[in-house]
């Protein structure tokens, strides 16, 4: 299956970044390479791309639709490393940073990767197929409690205890192996009445597959991490697609940007912590309706940016 992916606020991104033609650049999630293009078309070849990303997949693909490019340097592995990665590099400083924190059409579409609800599949959801952990393990071996908070926190599952009962009602009976067997699940678990407004498995699946890849636990040190390494007026620029990942994006910015910890009714700051970074933009960017109504997995993306002081 050929590696597919729109990718979203695609010109707003690009802009966002406010490139520098003979700069280094880093894509914490290079996908197919849709965005990494955008950049390396606003690049000099004195410039440089770092494409990095945990699906060997997503690597192949953007090898092959960037292969007219020489000014790449491709890594397989998560970004959270994205410290050690470039300090391996000997790259001291760099003048942008891209993530997309997105799921790839091409994950969600290929249907022996268990991500989508739609399609049935093993129960997956792994973004790199090397990590032990799978959706598999988490619908089978979690306990009710620790099953219930990945659903009510990263879900943001209104229904999650009705769905954990049915999930261990059925689970003690046989193993639940694919995903429309949990979709089933879930629908019988949820009233009809609530299941009009999109699919009722969606939260579920959002919530196993952040808790199969540890997306949020990462995601905050890798924000720090990806700041520390920013040079002066380099930016980063950071693509979220729900309110889990937008909180902890928005708070870190804020915290970066006003790190002082004196009582507010201190008359001057005493901690003498300096801001680390300035926002570019106060609200988030979100798609045109335009772009929502061609690319509908748009529709929930926000981009925020903050520039290195």
């Amino acid at each position: 299956m050929k590696f597919r992916h729109i990718p979203v606020l695609l010109q707003e991104t690009i802009d966002s970044l406010n490139i520098k033609k003979d700069g280094i650049y880093v894509d914490c999630t290079l996908g197919g390479g849709g965005h990494s293009r955008e950049i390396l078309k606003r690049l000099s070849p004195k410039g440089k791309l770092i494409g990095i990303d945990e699906d060997i997949s997503a690597i192949d693909a953007a090898k092959e639709n960037l292969s007219e490019f020489q000014n790449v340097i491709y890594v397989h592995r998560n970004f959270c490393y994205i410290k050690e990665i470039l300090n391996e590099l000997e790259i001291s400083s760099v003048d942008g940073i891209l993530m997309d924190l997105g799921v790839s059409s091409y994950q969600l579409d290929n249907s022996d990767r268990g991500f989508s609800y739609m399609k049935d599949a093993p129960l997956d959801m792994r973004m790199d197929r090397d990590n032990s952990l799978s959706a598999y393990e988490v619908v089978n071996k979690y306990g009710r409690e620790e099953l219930y908070s990945i659903l009510k926190d990263y879900g943001e599952e209104k229904f999650a205890n009705r769905i954990v009962n049915s999930i261990v009602r059925e689970r003690e009976k046989s193993p639940i192996n694919t995903t429309l067997q949990l979709v089933d699940i879930i629908r019988r678990a949820i009233p009809m009445k609530f299941q009009k407004d999109g699919h009722p498995a969606k939260r579920t699946f959002q919530g196993i597959r952040i808790e199969v890849n540890k997306e949020l636990k990462i995601l905050d040190e890798a924000l720090e991490d990806s700041v520390g390494k920013l040079g002066s007026g380099g930016r980063i620029s950071v693509i979220t697609f729900h309110s889990l990942e937008d909180r902890i994006v928005k708070s870190k910015f804020k915290n970066l940007e006003n790190p002082c910890t004196c009582p507010p009714d201190f008359p001057i700051c005493v901690c003498n912590k300096k801001p680390v970074v300035k926002l570019i933009n106060k609200k988030p960017i979100v798609p045109t309706r335009e772009e929502m109504e061609r690319n509908p997995r748009s529709k929930s993306s926000k981009l925020r940016t903050a520039e290195k002081i």
